[in-house]
This record gives structure tokens, C-alpha cells and sequence, in this order.
């Protein structure tokens, strides 16, 4: 008996195709599951930190309003940073970094006295502002590079008028003054 070559070409050919498109499929799926795993965790690493940040912001920056020590809980903040390490882009990382400098400027104006004059505020506030909506922008890109370009951010920072507004009402010294 003959051997039918034509069809034991195709069948050969049909396995072949089948393990190829199998080990195919698998690769692209295992890639699809690790970018949607990726994204998930860099938006909830993203959130946790703005969170974070927003909180020891806020606490700094009453404290400076109200002329009292700052009470900030550093925990959740440092661990917010360590998780986002994990899964941020550099681009994110970057901006964060330069975010928890200006942080720490903040906080270095509060040692062994406590701050009254809002000039200098504004440069740390100024830095906070524009950090904060580089790290909103970094982290938008990240996420999806289609995003748009943010020209400001709602949270973070107020706008300094908001500040200085503060002050005029006679909530605080005058400007320059301590």
C-alpha cells in the first residue's frame, strides 16, 4: 500500500499549526494578564501615594496656618512609596522623588522654631504645586500614553491665592511679616 504523502503533509502540518498557535496563544495571553496586572497595580500604587501625599500635605501646611507643630503619620506615606517602587514608571518615580524633596523642605522649615512668614511658603508651595502636577502627568502617562496632557490638577496643592487669601483675612500675619 501506498503511503498517501499529500495527506500526511497536511495533518503533520495541521498538528504543527495547532501546537504553534497554542504555545502562540499562551505567550499572548500571559503578556495581555502581566500589562493588565501592571496596570492595576500602578493605578492603585498612584492612588495610594496621592493619598498619602495629600494627607502629610495638608497636615504641613495647616500646621503652618495655624502656627503649630506639624503631626504628621509618616507610615502610610513611606509605605505608599515603597509600594509604588514596585510598579511605577521611571517617569513617575522621578516625579515623586522630586515631590517627597519639596516635602522635606516643608518639613525642615518647621525645625527648632515655627514658621511665620508666608514668604517663605510660597517657594515650597510653588514646588509643591508644580511636582504635583508633574507626578499627576508622569503617572497619567504611565498608565496610558494617550492620556492628555494636564495643565492643572484638581487636589494637591491649592492655588497660592488661596494662601495668601488666608492670610488677608486675618486668620494670619501679614504677608512678609513674622
Amino acid at each position: 500500500m501506498a503511503v498517501p504523502w499529500g495527506l500526511l503533509i497536511s495533518t503533520a502540518g495541521g498538528v504543527a499549526a495547532t501546537i504553534v498557535g497554542v504555545i502562540a496563544g499562551g505567550i499572548v495571553g500571559r503578556r495581555s494578564q502581566n500589562r493588565q496586572w501592571l496596570q492595576e497595580s500602578r493605578t492603585a500604587a498612584y492612588e495610594k501615594f496621592l493619598q498619602a501625599f495629600g494627607t502629610v500635605e495638608m497636615e504641613l501646611r495647616h500646621a503652618f496656618l495655624d502656627k503649630r507643630r506639624p503631626a504628621v503619620v509618616w507610615e502610610p506615606f513611606n509605605a505608599a512609596l515603597q509600594s509604588m517602587c514596585l510598579v511605577a514608571s521611571r517617569e513617575a518615580v522621578t516625579a515623586a522623588e522630586q515631590l517627597c524633596d519639596i516635602i522635606e523642605e516643608f518639613t525642615i522649615l518647621f525645625h527648632g522654631r515655627q514658621p511665620t512668614d508666608l514668604e517663605e511658603l510660597r517657594p515650597i508651595h510653588s514646588g509643591l504645586h508644580e511636582a504635583h502636577l508633574k507626578f499627576v502627568n508622569a503617572a497619567r502617562r504611565s498608565l496610558d500614553t494617550s492620556q492628555e496632557h494636564l495643565a492643572r490638577t484638581l487636589g494637591g496643592p491649592s492655588p497660592w491665592h488661596g494662601v495668601e487669601s488666608f492670610y488677608a483675612r486675618g486668620d494670619g500675619p501679614p504677608v512678609g511679616s513674622e
